[in-house]
């Protein structure tokens, strides 16, 4: 894996140092671990899972301002947030995920990993922008939702003048589209796309980098999961 990394990074101009490469590596190794008795991932192959989760994860790390505070919706396994970590030391991330074994996952692999300024908290999205408005400088979201459902989630987080990053790949502009209204609505505009042929697995990465450009309105996220069950159209 050591190897791959340093290729595959190398190729897609991401820096990195041997203590980073170690720790995505031990990384690798708790998720396959725990993988045994939590449903964490359906990746566990080493190759397969660095380029489909560490690297993907780390494509936009040179979209994200030095220093940033990040909030990482529906962070799973640790993706994208540990290895944006690992890899940007200067970020200050706080991982949200609605189940409470995953967060316990989480925070012991923080500190297996010894990382500093990341932690995770057992919340849903809605609840914690209750007291976290506008809050952060990026938030990222990644395989959790359709763009729509996703900004209502990650938008009311985000500062003006801040970022939402949604992982997206090839059906990207049609979900764009479909949340054209929704981006709007919530104070966000579609600054750019960061498309990637990942040629080892022929695979196309799209993140959608949208940027805040005015406060959401107070009414939003709703709650009692309306942005999912009924999304903004």
């Amino acid at each position: 894996m050591i190897q791959l990394l340093k290729e595959l990074f190398e190729k897609y101009r991401i820096e990195y140092n041997d203590i980073m490469l170690k720790k995505l590596y031990l990384f690798y190794s708790e998720v396959v671990r725990v993988n045994e008795f939590m449903n964490l991932t359906n990746i566990t192959e080493e190759k397969e899972f660095t380029i489909k989760n560490i690297l993907d994860s780390v494509l936009p790390i040179n979209t994200i301002p030095k220093n940033s505070t990040v909030v990482d919706i529906g962070a799973g396994a640790g993706f994208p947030s540990i290895p944006l970590k690992i890899l940007r030391p200067d970020l200050k991330i706080t991982m949200i995920d609605s189940l409470n074994k995953r967060v316990k996952f989480l925070n012991d692999l923080v500190a297996k990993l010894e990382l500093s300024e990341i932690n995770a908290i057992h919340t849903r999205a809605e609840d914690f922008a209750l007291k976290n408005r506008e809050k952060y400088d990026v938030a990222v979201a990644r395989a959790v939702s359709r763009l729509n459902t996703l900004c209502e989630y990650c938008l009311p987080l985000v500062k003006v003048k801040g970022t939402f990053i949604a992982y997206k790949s090839i059906k990207a502009e049609e979900e764009i589209e479909e949340a054209k209204n929704a981006i709007n609505i919530l104070g966000g505009k579609v600054a750019s796309l960061q498309n990637v042929l990942v040629k080892e697995i022929e695979s196309i990465r799209i993140n959608i980098i949208i940027k805040k450009e005015k406060p959401t309105p107070k009414q939003y996220p709703r709650g009692k999961n309306l942005p999912k069950l009924k999304p903004i159209m």
